[in-house]
């Protein structure tokens, strides 16, 4: 093929699309599967049973595939990561396959950019648009929703769900699930409110974004009952409101799986 750099390492066995392009000093798995116009800058190294969706890019240092950092598990034959279409994946990037706690598989949506030194461990489940910022981790298991942000330097602790459009603040450790459309900030993170600002930006109207934040107000800063008590009295109230709705089937599933849900203040 002559988009392959001739020091490029490439696997008999590997399944790479006639347009994709294979840099300089890549190493390239004899398992691996290279979608149509992929692009592997150079240094990339794509290990064991990994999948790269159409249109992606790999900046130099990026290692995908590895085993998991799961002791025991770290180098199974079935491990496999599958990563989609048109993600950018910058410098130093690592994103391991799975365990078989997860049908050895850990995978990444559409749309994604994924800064510098950012890490996506073993059997999690990412969703389509999320962005992780420089340095910003997440552990095992973890699922992140369609467009959720992840700040500079943060970490997401193992097991935790992250909903959908939720932002985490740089800085921030996370250690329970945070619900769709939250916004999470602080060394130890708490939730403060509602992504306000990325939701107007992602075209929701305004008055869409005051509904759900008087729903939020009600919820998690109303004084009337518990907060369990709130939660049954707004599947009443706000029953008409998708959003507020998926926020509350949400805590349920975190709840039902004895999962600890971030509360605000």
């Amino acid at each position: 093929m002559t988009n392959i750099h001739p020091t490029a390492v490439v696997e008999d066995g590997a399944q790479i699309a006639a347009t994709a392009k294979i840099g300089p000093l890549c190493w390239v798995s004899s398992r691996a599967k290279i979608g149509e116009n992929v692009q592997l800058l150079g240094r990339v190294t794509v290990m064991g049973d990994t999948t790269i969706g159409e249109g992606t890019i790999v900046f130099p240092g990026a290692v995908l595939g590895a085993g998991p950092q799961d002791h025991g598990n770290e180098f199974k034959e079935e491990a496999k990561l599958i990563i989609g279409k048109n993600n950018i994946i910058r410098e130093n990037v690592t994103m391991h396959a799975g365990t078989p706690k997860e049908h050895f598989t850990t995978t990444v949506g559409d749309g994604g950019m994924f800064m510098i030194n950012s890490h996506v461990a073993h059997d999690c489940v990412v969703g389509n648009n999320v962005i992780m910022t420089n340095n910003a981790v997440i552990g095992g298991h973890v699922r992140l929703g369609d467009g959720v942000i992840i700040g500079g330097n943060s970490a997401v602790h193992q097991f935790c769900r992250i909903g959908r459009k939720a932002m985490i603040g740089g800085l921030s450790g996370v250690d329970r699930d945070v619900i769709p459309f939250g916004i999470v900030t602080g060394e130890r993170g708490k939730l403060r409110g509602l992504n306000v600002i990325g939701l107007k930006r992602s075209g929701f109207e305004e008055s869409v974004v005051k509904s759900i934040s008087r729903a939020f107000m009600f919820i998690f800063k109303g004084k009337e009952g518990t907060f369990e008590e709130r939660l049954v009295q707004a599947r009443e109230k706000y029953k008409d409101n998708a959003m507020v709705m998926e926020q509350l089937d949400f805590i349920d599933e975190s709840l039902a799986g004895r999962r600890k849900v971030m509360i605000a203040d």
